[in-house]
């Protein structure tokens, strides 16, 4: 399931239109919540110049409940045992 707002998603994606990295993330993370039912987001960095300071070549950087998990890989086992904690 894709959320719309990252605000309403438990796992967030920032990411760049372009980058291999983001869009292996982004298929994993989509992988894993598909199974477990959570919503997903993706935010692109490069439509906020904040972000793109925030960020720059850490993409893709991925957050679990609003904390930062991983960036450049998404381990889908380590995934799934944060989605497993509330």
């Amino acid at each position: 399931m894709t959320v719309a707002h990252a605000d309403d998603a438990r796992v967030v994606v920032y990411s760049r239109a372009g980058c291999h990295l983001c869009e292996a993330a982004e298929q994993l993370v989509a992988q894993v919540v598909a199974d477990t039912g959570d919503g997903w987001a993706r935010v692109d960095i490069d439509t906020d110049p904040d972000l793109q300071q925030r960020f720059t070549d850490q993409v893709p950087v991925t957050f679990v409940d609003g904390r930062q998990h991983d960036f450049w890989r998404v381990d889908p086992d380590r995934l799934r045992a944060a989605l497993a904690r509330r």
